[in-house]
């Protein structure tokens, strides 16, 4: 996702030098996951501790010149792409190998560490390096494995530990019930004044309690993965974190899996550790239901990414944008060239219609065979479908919330009906998650749309990816999706590097974002999945079919 500035990329040189290690003793941030969020780096207090940084610092890329240290091919690749984007002295001729070479000499181990992302975007702190190396994930260096499979093997009920983590004195476990208004409402209120926001605190997260309360309980949801920590005295929550069960295909292999999400502490108890308890608190209570995998996603590199997907933005409301500092105008183009240029057409190409009911079948087998064509995706019974497409949809009539809005509507469902055999060929869903701009004079709001998943029968036809009709399919739905956004008046349409983005992203005038997502499995290993750059077996994007909220 974009940072708060731009949806340009940086220049690789100064994306790199603006990371600089914290100080041993910094907390860090303890947030999700954020479109506009960038790492601020921590000002020094002292001469003694600059001394005592540096020597940090000259011992890690000694560690690294020495092999004892590896920079992932991941964060090469990454920073390549950067390098040639933009587009300096060389560029063209840069190597992998130039990359890691001047990775090392400029000593950013701490990027590697988790300490820092590339970019510094959506900066999701799940514990410090020493944390992950006790954890069933892939470790640096380790190389590609054998087959895939888990870290660690799954053990009986009586074998989990039994009693809660052990909290700071006066800070107690609470479990919250989601479907209660009034503790979904105290989420809310801790996530609005403390979820990720830029460096600047220009923007912030703004889930609203129908969205959590939808997100929060799909089908065989457990509420007790849903995990507070209150202060002891008053019981006000400080800090949260989440878990939904999933069926997960990776590859060939079909389990589940726990979708970790939504971790926050409050901005005052930051220095109190407790992002580390919090992690494994949720992780004893999935145990205790049998299920031993997760997946999780973060702005950082922790250990160790199966793939890295980038954001990418389109405007809708250009003006608004502009005047935000979401983005600015390019030097060469007037604001009005650019709303000119980013204008949406006002009517949809295809004969779309609101899902209904009535479609959760089709839309449920046209989706599984779509979703064949990727290397890991969630898998949906009929209630799933039912609940991510439909359950969202509001309540009242369309334009009861606003303009293309009911109320309380967080998701938006289309599908593409065959007029003569009513087969459903075509579905796209997108859904509403805005943000505060903080520093607007009075209670300014980013609309923002987030694509979420979709499918085309098209693909199915023979040739059609080779020729272009795919593509040329897909480009027709988004583009629909876009009218759609637009007429319920979202000021931005974001979309990751997954799936099949990379058919439409370009030609349907989204813009690169300067932020990255890494996807995490927790004891699970595979090869990298195809995200923003291609694998050997895979194109990019058609590694990650999962769509983290």
């Amino acid at each position: 996702m974009a940072s708060s500035q731009s949806p340009g990329i940086e220049p690789a040189a100064d994306a790199i030098d603006g990371h600089r290690e914290e100080e041993e003793n910094s907390s860090g941030s303890e947030d999700e996951g954020h479109p506009l969020e960038s790492t601020s780096t921590a000002p020094s207090t002292g001469q003694t501790k600059k001394k005592k940084k540096k020597k940090s610092k000259a011992a890690r890329a000694l560690r690294a010149l020495t092999g004892k240290s590896e920079i992932p091919q991941e964060l090469v690749d990454r920073v390549l792409v950067r390098v040639r984007e933009d587009g300096g002295a060389g560029s063209d001729e840069a190597t992998a190998a130039d990359v890691r070479e001047a990775l090392e000499a400029m000593k950013i181990m701490d990027v590697v560490k988790g300490k820092a992302g590339i970019g510094g975007i959506n900066r999701k702190d799940m514990g410090e390096h020493k944390f992950w190396a006790t954890q069933p994930v892939p470790q640096p260096g380790e190389g590609p494995p054998i087959e895939d499979g888990y870290i660690e093997p799954s053990v009986p009920r009586d074998q989990v530990r039994q009693e809660p983590y052990v909290l700071p004195n006066s800070f107690e476990w609470t479990t919250l019930e989601m479907s209660d208004p009034n503790q979904a409402k105290e989420v809310y209120d801790l996530l609005s004044l403390n979820y990720v926001e830029d460096d600047e605190a220009s923007f912030r997260f703004q889930y609203s309690a129908e969205f959590l309360q939808w997100a929060l309980q799909p089908p065989g949801y457990f509420k007790e993965w849903h995990v507070g920590v209150r202060v002891s005295s008053n019981k006000k929550l400080v800090a949260f974190i989440s878990g939904v069960p999933l069926s997960l295909r990776v590859r060939k292999n079909v389990f589940v899996a726990c979708e970790i999400n939504y971790l926050c502490v409050h901005k005052k108890l930051r220095s109190k550790r407790l992002a580390p308890v919090l992690i494994k608190e949720v992780t004893r209570r999935v145990h205790l239901e049998g299920i031993f995998q997760a997946i999780y996603t973060a702005g950082v590199v922790v250990p160790t990414p199966v793939s890295t997907c980038q954001y990418h933005h389109r405007a809708l409301n250009t003006s608004k944008l502009v005047d935000i500092h979401f983005t600015s105008v390019p030097r060469h183009m007037s604001l009005a060239r650019l709303i000119n240029y980013n204008r949406v057409p006002d009517k949809t190409t295809l004969p779309i219609r609101e899902m209904e009911e009535k479609d959760v079948k089709q839309v449920a087998d046209l989706f599984a065979r779509f979703m064949l064509r990727y290397d890991m995706v969630p898998t949906m019974t009929f209630d799933d479908v039912r609940h991510q497409f439909l359950s969202g949809n509001g309540t009242g009539k369309l334009g009861d919330g606003g303009p293309g809005r009911r109320e309380r509507q967080v998701t938006w469902c289309y599908v593409v009906e065959d007029p003569q055999t009513h087969q459903v060929t075509d579905f796209f869903s997108f859904y509403s998650l805005p943000s505060t701009v903080i520093n607007s004079p009075g209670p300014g709001v980013l609309q923002a749309a987030y694509l979420y998943y979709y499918a085309s029968a098209t693909a199915f036809e023979p040739g059609a990816e080779s020729d272009g009709r795919l593509k040329k399919r897909l480009q027709q739905l988004i583009n629909d999706a876009l009218v759609i956004a637009h007429n319920a008046k979202f000021d931005v349409f974001n979309a990751l590097t997954l799936m099949d983005n990379m058919n439409f992203l370009t030609d349907l005038k989204f813009g690169k974002g300067d932020g990255f997502l890494n996807f995490y499995l927790y004891n699970w290993r595979t090869t990298p999945l195809a995200g923003m750059t291609a694998t050997e077996d895979a194109g990019a994007g058609k590694g990650v079919g999962v769509v983290m909220l």
